[in-house]
């Protein structure tokens, strides 16, 4: 059975009990009768069936190859060579800072490996005529090798002051302008390779969805901009902690773009079906005459058809003006449906026909 449940399985009990009363106050039967007469009440059948859960999220349409580019290096932004929006190729050049001081940089690396280099010429050919010891031969030796890894970290900081794209795809944010400071490690544009096509979609669950949810599990996927299509997902990340600050547990699901032409942002509504059955008991949203949270009541008549029963039952979700019950029906085949908001576990009741 296909449903579409609540994110959430709790709900306020105002709501509940003045959807009841709307229900009861159109029937006729829910009229105020007088205090020494029966009130009239309707009853309606418990309907039993077994069915998977189905769980409902929405979130956006993100890519696992989305990067914020930056620099290794601080510096002065020289040129931004793209713009937002732009398709950008592999290794193409999208930003560069002012190399001013980073090219200083590399050659004063290179006069010192010189330096150490000539040092070092020196040294030997004075320890072979003697003259030199070999502790002397040694340190300078040193001193070459600290230069030329000081020259060769000063060409590996002049290589990352400028930014390249690392796949094919599209600059989605530039989120600095050229003459700015870029510190080492600020990003300086947002870059999404949708080349791969890895679309995902990241959200949040609670402890009792992540409790059934397992990788691998399937997923229905409507898009806000192709309405009258479903697409395919599989949940490919499972957080096994919760989140920090919103005490929920992270998933990711991977999603099939069928062809379709996807961009980063795209609205989206998602159901998970975890794998299992249970069997659940439905009633009619009317019926409910208490709730708070996932518990509440109703009423049932007793035998003798005139007195009633108050029943706690656990709720498992509500569906339209359907209640689904997962515990408290298991011996009840109806329950009163309408006139149970005037009902206390000492009223009697007039049973209407239908």
């Amino acid at each position: 059975m296909n449903t579409r449940i609540l994110s959430s399985l709790r709900f306020p009990l105002a709501v509940l009990i003045a959807f009841s009363l709307v229900r009861c106050g159109e029937n006729h039967a829910a009229t105020t009768p007088p205090a020494d007469e029966p009130i009239p009440v309707k009853i309606q059948p418990v309907i039993t069936a077994s069915e998977g859960k189905t769980l409902q999220y929405s979130g956006l349409i993100a890519s696992n190859s989305e990067a914020r580019l930056s620099f290794k290096i601080g510096g002065i932004i020289s040129r931004i060579y793209v713009k937002e929006g732009d398709h950008v190729v592999a290794g193409q050049l999208l930003a560069t800072l002012d190399l001013t001081e980073i090219n200083a940089q590399v050659q004063q690396a290179s006069q010192n490996l010189q330096k150490a280099q000539r040092d070092e010429t020196r040294a030997n050919n004075l320890y072979r005529d003697t003259v030199a010891s070999l502790e002397q031969v040694q340190n300078a030796h040193t001193q070459t090798t600290v230069s030329t890894e000081a020259l060769r970290i000063a060409r590996f900081n002049q290589q990352y002051a400028q930014i390249r794209a690392t796949a094919g795809g599209t600059i989605l944010q530039k989120l600095m302008n050229e003459g700015e400071y870029a510190s080492a490690g600020t990003a300086v544009l947002v870059f999404n390779g949708a080349a791969q096509n890895d679309w995902v979609v990241r959200f949040g669950v609670s402890d009792k969805d992540w409790a059934v949810l397992h990788k691998g599990d399937k997923a229905s996927i409507t898009i806000d901009a192709y309405p009258d299509e479903r697409f395919t997902g599989v949940i490919t990340k499972l957080a096994e902690g919760a989140d920090a600050s919103g005490g929920t547990y992270a998933v990711e699901v991977t999603v099939a773009a069928a062809g379709r032409k996807l961009a980063p942002g795209l609205f989206c509504t998602l159901q998970l079906q975890p794998p299992g059955k249970r069997s659940l008991a439905f009633i009619p949203a009317s019926a409910l005459a208490e709730g708070d949270g996932n518990n509440g009541f109703v009423y049932t008549l007793n035998a003798d058809k005139h007195t009633v029963r108050r029943i706690p039952v656990h709720i498992a979700y509500l569906q339209g003006d359907r209640i689904a019950i997962s515990t408290g029906l298991d011996t009840v085949g109806e329950v009163i449906a309408d006139g149970v908001g005037y009902l206390t576990e000492k009223s009697v009741v007039k049973l209407i026909n239908k």
